[in-house]
């Protein structure tokens, strides 16, 4: 019998790290099985009477959807405040806004620009749960829904699976895979030009938290041997579009290819993605670079509509985990709910 996780109610979601591998494990459980209830035409309502404020300082599509589709089928309330669309930050202190908030809302989730002090500012001073759904330092849940993508696909526990990530180790998706392998016991390489290998003091933190992690960087094309995913992340991110030429260049011997997944020597060596991704020259921005002779693709075509690419479940999945950790945190019937619906 599955139940939400215990002791979660209440609790913010800001990072990987924040939590035990058993919290983790739970959440993962509690995602299968709201993702098994949707397929199967399940009932929700359990948010019913919540209301959400999602408060997006970055454009989104597959958070903003997850949060808002997963509070809907869970019968919450939710109040989107895009980017540029309110006084937080700007003639109202992050602190002043934060205080309002709590008295309106049961639970925020933050997607914005900042440090990751930016999201525990905002649940200490709202006294609310908080879901970190982007920061400069951290990715979550994304790495939530990876994590629950890689156990319908592999064919060995999380603990045995190695991860190589390639390209910029020093941005928020790596740090948020780092924080992640610490705690579930992955392998985890950074694979990338040694300009861009991840700070060290990011690497401390996650080892403090969870001893014996297994992490290293590499800008050796040897590293990829044994993957089990390789993963990549766009080159050219948001707010470092002017400095695309000089990142290509940079980045271009990391790129994902056909080579890349032969070098693993696995045949069931999975890719994985966190979209958006440029793989072919459809998307306005590639076709503009490619025109200037500039090729910014991080990954090839062939590998990312192949068939070893989970991209896609990847994104649907981003919906169960997010909408997990809204019932986990915030849910007043999740364990009775999931008595009922257990067998």
């Amino acid at each position: 019998m599955e139940r939400a996780p215990a002791g979660l109610k209440g609790r913010s979601f800001l990072s990987l790290l924040d939590f035990t591998p058993l919290e983790l494990r739970r959440l993962l459980n509690l995602s299968a099985r709201l993702k098994a209830r949707r397929r199967a035409g399940g009932a929700g309502g359990l948010l019913a009477g919540k209301n959400i404020l999602l408060l997006f300082e970055k454009t989104s599509s597959r958070t903003r959807c997850s949060f808002e589709l997963g509070a809907a089928e869970e019968g919450a309330r939710v109040t989107y405040v895009g980017p540029g669309t309110s006084q937080f930050g700007k003639k109202e202190s992050l602190e002043d806004s934060a205080r309002l908030f709590g008295r309106f809302y049961d639970a925020i989730g933050f997607r914005g620009f900042g440090n990751h002090e930016t999201v525990r500012d905002l649940a200490r001073f709202s006294g609310l749960p908080v879901w970190n759904g982007l920061t400069d330092d951290d990715h979550p849940t994304q790495v939530l829904a990876d994590l629950l993508t890689i156990e319908e696909h592999a064919r060995k526990p999380l603990a045995e699976t190695k991860i190589v990530f390639c390209g910029d180790t020093r941005n928020n998706m790596a740090y948020a895979w780092i924080y992640g392998c610490a705690r579930m016991g992955m392998r985890f390489v950074a694979y990338g030009p040694r300009e861009l290998a991840p700070d060290p003091a990011v690497l401390a933190r996650a080892e403090a938290a969870a001893p014996g992690a297994k992490l290293s960087f590499s800008d050796d094309p040897a590293c990829l041997e044994g993957a089990d995913v390789i993963y990549t992340d766009i080159w050219a991110s948001m707010g470092e579009e002017d400095r695309v030429a000089e990142r290509v260049k940079l980045l271009a011997p990391f790129k994902v290819t056909e080579e890349s997944l032969a070098r693993t020597g696995n045949p069931d060596v999975l890719f994985m993605h966190c979209l958006p991704a440029f793989h072919d020259f459809e998307t306005g921005f590639a076709a503009e670079w490619r025109a200037r002779g500039l090729d910014i693709r991080e990954v090839e075509d062939s590998v990312f509509r192949g068939p070893r690419s989970v991209v896609f479940d990847e994104a649907e999945n981003r919906l169960h985990t997010i909408k997990a950790v809204m019932v986990a945190t915030l849910a007043e019937r999740a364990d009775s709910v999931f008595s009922e619906h257990s067998g």
